[in-house]
């Protein structure tokens, strides 16, 4: 052998068993593979084109979203490769196959032999021809995406950053659609032009493809229908598109999503049969090389090549049967195609066809366009042989049951669509056939869950982990936790995980702090190695330098990988990749001067937005990360705090000194509290308001602190309030009587909050799980003696303060705020 590998295998009587590709279907036959005993079996080798483990590609949009990172969206790292001593050629493409010496030869002079050979290569986007794709070269034109991989994406990204015009998706399917609402994120204009009449044609009717169309419109994205383009404009870059009616469309980025064509040439070139991709038989073997199987996207079985991730589990596993002897007469005889997707936020379901075909096919629908509401199912011989879900999927996993099984269905077809007269859940799960798919994105069967829980796993977490079930789109959670419930008999386990402070230290917050102030851990690289056994994970680093900050207060030592980009920059990062300025305003009061200068400021750095915020501040959006330290100078006022996990605003009405109505003088309390509480780390955000009598209209009952004046000059304090997503009156704490009695409670509870709620616990959620009792005993009346503790640790987070846009403009980091730094070579 030649060229580079990971993870050589040495010399045994094994046979060989090499699979070119490392994609999902790859890999996943692998697994099946293994889980029958293929260790024992074959030397394993992998051919993949790619430098990385497998990954799961249908989260592709959530990456180039911005909703999950690359490292979250692997299913196999190249640990895996290691710990299964399977030996993976990382980055080479597999180039040939000599089928008469049994060899597979790599681009880079690797060699490898074979008795027994997979085909997994997947397949590409197709990139139609059209004028002006790629430049006179041959080379691709700049601003010409193609969506398959992650370094497409990461291409994508980069070159949207540097755009502030107008993208176009040629394709309206699954995949040109989520390549829009991934670029929606960056700022851009995006524009979906469609050949078909009607979106996503092959998984929708054209009412459902119009409802469709209009949700996405209502979000912003421009929508095409009927449109032939013809070629791509510009010289040395994008500019624009033409369409085969002579209209044109401007734009400087075309991402090309119009279907997608197998990898078969290696099939070709061998000499298999190839039509549209490699032909195979009902046990996944060419029909030419009974040495050779195809499986996944390059792989035609009876005249069906499939591009979703269900009948690529069922191939795989008969796949594996077959290799390994498990089964010899296991047999794939295609599948019945029905899927669960969320496109642009939108939920669907798609199963079978989507038009009647037979005159005895019954229709049985339902349409409610404003809600972006459509059902359709068809009937055949009281079966169910094709449905359309939109915007309301609840009937889905009973009808994906009922169509895989070809269960006859009730006379009664409103129960159908929807819950009147419909099966019990519990009676759903029940009738469940082990085969059924459970989880699409991983091909998870409720057999396999049943299994994994008999095998003692009992918990959502346990099960996730083992099976993958929910670890993709994540729409199945639900169902997976239902199953788990009905095969324990309602007994499921509490995963220990739940009560971590963060996933990535095995504590819970009570014993993390005892074991940070015990062992003087100051910092969270310190932590980890201390409690963790010197493994880092990315996820716990923000809640972890919360908590080191309210223990240490000064004393915390700051690194700056351990805190998310709002608080390493001060300022709340937007969709495009630009920032927010938001000075701070205490109680809403400014003066004509501090307006002049952010007025100036705006103009002087060409700030896109100024617009009032809810929390009585001017907020500056659309601020390039390196004119962050100039604007914080010339502003010359505080940081507003309005982008962590801190103490952000105190909003107030006009108090006693204008007010007609006013009875306490709630303008000046907003003040004194915005100073006192200025930039303190809290595990969630925590806003604040003052109203100056009980007509409230700073809204100050539904704050997480909130303070009401009451006839008599006292002031009611109320805590755990909410007015957004989650909507909750607070609960009153205590009744004082001066200024300094709100502010010592109001941080004496606060205290309390940071030691005892979870991270990223809002204060709502902390009341209520802690208790308005238990809270008003330990704050006001000091049940457990602690008061003095609390009042002292608020005390010296408060002395700590130092206000980050001062440091951070007078103390220069060259590189810290520049958008692209050099690369050294």
């Amino acid at each position: 052998m030649m060229g580079k590998s990971l993870f050589p295998q040495g010399c045994s009587m094994k046979r060989n068993l090499v699979v070119i590709g490392n994609g999902m279907a790859g890999a996943r036959t692998v697994e099946e593979i293994l889980t029958r005993g293929g260790a024992d079996l074959f030397n394993i080798t992998m051919f993949g084109d790619e430098p990385y483990g497998n990954y799961n590609r249908i989260l592709l949009s959530s990456v180039l979203n911005g909703t999950q990172q690359e490292q979250e969206i692997f299913l196999n790292p190249i640990e895996w490769y290691r710990e299964n001593k399977i030996t993976l050629h990382v980055g080479v493409y597999a180039e040939s196959i000599l089928r008469k010496s049994r060899c597979v030869l790599g681009a880079d002079g690797t060699i490898e032999p074979y008795d027994k050979l997979i085909i997994a290569t997947g397949s590409r986007s197709h990139v139609p021809s059209l004028e002006g794709v790629t430049m006179d070269d041959g080379s691709d034109k700049p601003g010409v995406f193609v969506f398959r991989t992650l370094d497409d994406c990461r291409e994508m990204a980069e070159y949207a950053r540097g755009s502030r015009g107008r993208a176009v998706i040629i394709g309206g399917g699954l995949l040109g659609l989520e390549a829009a609402r991934g670029l929606q994120s960056y700022g851009l204009q995006v524009d979906v032009v469609h050949r078909g009449l009607h979106l996503m044609n092959q998984q929708l009717d054209p009412q459902a493809g119009s409802i469709l169309k209009t949700t996405m419109e209502q979000m912003g994205v421009g929508v095409l229908l009927g449109k032939n383009t013809t070629a791509v404009l510009g010289e040395d870059r994008v500019t624009g598109l033409r369409f085969a009616d002579g209209s044109g469309l401007a734009c400087d980025m075309v991402v090309m999503a119009a279907g997608i064509k197998a990898n078969a040439e290696i099939g070709r070139r061998s000499g298999l049969q190839v039509q549209r991709a490699i032909v195979v038989d009902n046990q996944m073997r060419s029909v030419t090389d009974p040495n050779i199987y195809a499986v996944g996207e390059c792989a035609q079985h009876r005249g069906h090549v499939y591009g979703l991730v269900a009948p690529l589990w069922e191939q795989a596993k008969v796949l594996a049967d077959h290799i390994t002897g498990r089964d010899p007469s296991a047999a794939y005889h295609g599948s019945k195609v029905a899927t669960k997707l969320k496109v642009m936020g939108v939920e669907m379901a798609a199963m079978g066809i989507v038009e009647p075909v037979d005159e005895r096919d019954e229709i049985v629908q339902f349409t409610e366009p404003k809600r972006g509401t459509y059902k359709k199912l068809i009937i055949r011989d009281g079966r169910l042989i094709g449905a359309i879900l939109l915007g309301d999927i609840s009937k889905a996993a009973y009808l994906m049951q009922v169509f895989d099984r070809g269960t006859p269905l009730p006379e009664e077809r409103l129960s159908l669509l929807f819950d009147i007269g419909a099966p019990a859940k519990k009676i759903t799960i029940e009738e469940m056939p082990a085969e059924m798919q459970v989880c699409n994105c991983n091909g998870v069967t409720k057999g396999a869950l049943t299994a994994c829980i008999k095998a003692g796993k009992r918990s959502l977490n346990a099960v996730m982990e083992a099976t993958r079930a929910g670890m993709g789109c994540g729409s199945c959670k639900s169902i997976v936790n239902e199953i788990i419930e009905f095969a324990c008999g309602g007994e499921v386990e509490e995963d220990p995980s739940i009560h971590f402070y963060v996933p990535g230290v095995p504590l819970s917050k009570p014993d993390l702090i005892r074991a940070v102030k015990e062992q003087g851990l100051r910092s969270v690289s310190a932590v980890f190695g201390a409690l963790a056994g010197g493994k880092e994970d990315p996820a716990s680093k923000p809640g972890l330098a919360s908590l080191l900050n309210t223990i240490w207060a000064g004393e915390y030592v700051k690194e700056r990988d351990a805190r998310f980009i709002n608080e390493r920059v001060h300022a709340n990062i937007q969709k495009d990749g630009t920032f927010s300025v938001v000075p701070q305003i205490p109680g809403g009061v400014t003066t004509p001067a501090e307006l002049r200068r952010i007025a100036e400021v705006a103009e002087k750095f060409r700030v896109p937005m100024v617009k009032l915020t809810g929390g009585q501040r001017i907020d500056l959006l659309g601020v390039k990360k390196e004119d962050l330290p100039d604007i914080w100078r010339d502003l010359g006022m505080p940081s507003g705090h309005a982008y962590g996990k801190s103490y952000r605003t105190c909003k107030s009405c006009v108090g006693t000194d204008f007010c007609r109505f006013g009875i306490g003088d709630s303008t000046t309390l907003a003040i004194k509290i915005e100073r006192n509480f200025q930039g303190i780390d809290t595990p969630h955000k925590v806003k604040m308001a003052t109203a100056g009598c009980p007509r409230n209209c700073s809204e100050a009952m539904v704050k997480d602190i909130g303070v009401v004046a009451v006839e008599g000059g006292k002031w009611e304090i109320y805590i755990g309030g909410a007015a957004g997503a989650h909507v909750r009156k607070g609960d009153i704490l205590c009744v004082v009587d001066t200024h300094e009695d709100v502010l010592k409670y109001a941080a004496r509870f606060m205290q309390y909050y940071r030691e005892n709620a979870k991270y990223l616990e809002r204060t709502y959620g902390f009341v209520e799980r802690a208790g308005i009792d238990k809270i008003r005993a330990v704050v006001v009346d000091d049940s457990e003696g602690i008061a003095a503790k609390l009042d002292s640790a608020i005390q010296a987070s408060i002395n700590a303060y130092r206000d980050p846009w001062k440091e951070a403009y007078t103390a220069a980091r060259a590189t810290e705020f520049s958008s692209l730094l050099p690369v050294i070579q």
